[in-house]
């Protein structure tokens, strides 16, 4: 057997050394942004008083226009991050202690955070094993008289069920918030992610597909909910009896302001989103092509009616069918020179925060708070099919993100392919560690 043909875990040549290359598409349009905003001499336009300095400057409005225009929205609010934006979301639907929001365990924490943040508590449903988004059986297992909302992840790209679980809200009277952080420009039944719940909220996170560094921005056709986000957003406590605001309920606020050099950067960032999913989708397409090939090995499911905005590239491997397990096989693939992991994030549930009910206090609130408290309940196996995947069958990777090329897509394949072909050599090496 030739060296080449040597897994490179067992000392042979790996199929590339060429490094991954980290998603950088800051260029001189955004350079020119930024210095358009320090010569102007004005890093934010935001005041907390009742006026138009409340609104923030023009950098910020510039975004929130194109956001507009893009999603034929009435309303978007730019963010310093999407955390913040998700937050201002869940305010603004009104709860409060005693109530609860029905969520997924598999996600950043910012999504279960943004609950707790309103004293109301998440309710974790189930995902499903294909899009690994919300299974909407599981949501309505989980509604009770507490339950106020949804607030659903488009994961990885791919829109959760959102039809489904827009016609659950509506029909029991729920707010749908979509965390959109992931999804930008995917499309579900016609629509755009982040438009077919009551808010959507999309990320410029440093690793996201768009990206200022830290930013986000909230979208919505609902005045109301708009306004109270902007208080959220802006200090609302000091400027709602000049705004003449009512319903001051969640309005006390935070500085959860957008610069205007943020703001800057995000506005090229985003005018360049659709050639930049565009190139995902092309360089996933490769990969998928030569993925399905490979026994034991699922390509991400991309929905008849949706599109994928592949954030990440997401497979699901059979162990028992390749005959070797998860970290074995990714831990080969890697050693090939490309980037492959096993899993995502453990469920949230099993967080401390959630396994001790301890979040602001000792005490226990907000979980004490809710009427049902003794009956909530975190244990591992409450969500099997989202601890199956992450535990056992889910694998990722970042490799389709530009600058990555079609080789990189091909290599990718070649050291899965490797390291099938060479199963049985790897069983016998990793047997012989473990007599």
């Amino acid at each position: 057997m030739s060296d080449a043909n040597t897994l490179a875990l067992l000392g042979g040549t790996p199929v590339t050394e060429e490094p991954f290359r980290f998603n950088n598409g800051i260029g001189e349009d955004e350079k020119a942004a930024v210095m358009r905003v320090l010569d102007s001499g004005e890093l934010s336009g935001f005041i907390a008083s009742p006026d138009d300095y409340f609104w923030g400057g023009p950098e910020v409005r510039g975004l929130e226009a194109a956001f507009r225009d893009h999603f034929g929205c009435k309303y978007a609010l730019g963010f310093n991050s999407a955390t913040s934006g998700l937050h201002a979301a869940v305010a603004a639907m009104g709860i409060g202690p005693g109530d609860e929001v029905i969520t997924t365990p598999y996600t950043m924490s910012a999504t279960t955070s943004a609950i707790l943040m309103t004293g109301a508590v998440p309710i974790f449903a189930d995902i499903e094993d294909e899009t690994f988004g919300l299974d909407p059986e599981s949501v309505l297992a989980n509604i009770t008289p507490q339950t106020k909302g949804i607030l659903v992840v488009n994961l990885f790209g791919h829109p959760a069920r959102l039809q489904a679980l827009r016609e659950i809200a509506d029909r029991h009277q729920l707010f749908l918030i979509e965390d959109n952080a992931q999804a930008p420009d995917a499309e579900c039944g016609g629509r755009k992610t982040g438009t077919i719940g009551d808010i959507g909220v999309f990320s410029f996170n440093r690793h996201k597909v768009m990206q200022s560094g830290e930013g986000g921005v909230l979208v919505t056709d609902n005045e109301d909910l708009m306004t109270k986000a902007a208080l959220v957003r802006n200090h609302g406590e000091c400027v709602v009896e000049g705004l003449g605001v009512q319903d001051i309920v969640n309005t006390v606020g935070l500085n959860y302001r957008m610069t205007e050099m943020e703001a800057a950067v995000a506005r090229e960032q985003f005018r360049k989103m659709p050639p930049l999913v565009s190139r995902r989708q092309q360089l996933a397409a490769r990969l998928s092509d030569g993925i399905a090939g490979l026994e034991g090995i699922t390509p991400p499911a991309v929905s008849e009616d949706c599109t994928h905005s592949f954030y990440m590239y997401v497979m699901k491997i059979d162990e028992e069918l390749i005959g070797i397990d998860r970290k074995l096989f990714t831990d080969a693939v890697a050693a090939e020179g490309v980037m492959l992991r096993g899993g995502f994030l453990k469920p949230i549930y099993l967080e401390p925060l959630f396994q001790q009910k301890i979040c602001f206090g000792p005490n226990g609130h907000p979980f004490t708070a809710n009427p049902r408290s003794d009956q909530l309940d975190y244990h591992k196996g409450l969500c099997p099919t989202c601890e199956e995947l992450e535990y056992k069958s889910l694998m990722l990777t970042a490799v389709m993100q530009p600058p990555q090329t079609e080789t990189d897509m091909d290599n990718f394949v070649e050291a899965c392919r490797k390291v099938l072909a060479n199963r049985d050599e790897l069983r016998r090496y990793h047997n012989s560690l473990t007599d």
